[in-house]
């Protein structure tokens, strides 16, 4: 890439539909899911960032720096992006959840060509007609807004990039946004 991007992969939540499982190291095909999505990503950008709060060193393990959320109580992707903005070496950073395998390959570098084309302050990703607000390149400048929003109870990240300067890229697959929520969301083997 011409441009450099930090890409933080969200794996700080409960897993609540997953059991309580944390859904980054839930097995697929013999490794767990974030080993997956550090597989597409790493290819993709110039640093990797791991948001986690638990299990801290079986995500080290993966070798890139983790991060902790700064916001306190499992605030949701938000708070991870938080801390991955707050961390990042990077202008551009870029989010993206840890259950979703086979995420697109070109992903920074399409929402990195939408984020200059409009000019704004993050782009997003939408496929099938559907947004995905997680899939999110954003400036890091953006991180004080963040912080404010969510000292004030915010935690929707579509109800954020509402606050901002967002524009949206279109996908043409939606199965590579497929995600891995449930024990049944993973394919049977």
């Amino acid at each position: 890439m011409s441009i450099a991007v930090s890409g933080v992969v969200l794996a700080g939540g409960l897993g609540r539909r997953m059991g309580g499982a944390d859904k980054g190291l839930v097995m697929l095909d013999g490794q767990p899911l974030v080993a997956h999505v550090l597989a597409r990503l790493v290819p993709q950008v110039d640093e990797i960032l791991i948001s986690a709060n638990r299990n801290l060193e079986r995500y080290r393990a993966f070798g890139h720096r983790v991060l902790e959320d700064r916001i306190g109580g499992f605030a949701g992707p938000l708070a991870g992006l938080h801390a991955g903005l707050s961390a990042a070496s990077h202008e551009l950073v870029l989010s993206v959840p840890c259950d979703v395998p086979g995420l697109p390959a070109d992903l920074a570098v399409r929402l990195a060509r939408g984020l200059g084309a409009a000019g704004a302050e993050a782009a997003v990703a939408r496929a099938g007609g559907r947004l995905h607000p997680v899939f999110c390149l954003c400036r890091r400048e953006l991180r004080q807004g963040l912080e404010t929003f969510l000292a004030g109870g915010g935690r929707r990240f579509l109800d954020w990039l509402e606050s901002v300067d967002c524009t949206v890229v279109d996908f043409e697959q939606p199965e590579c946004f497929g995600n891995i929520n449930t024990p049944e969301d993973l394919p049977r083997t």
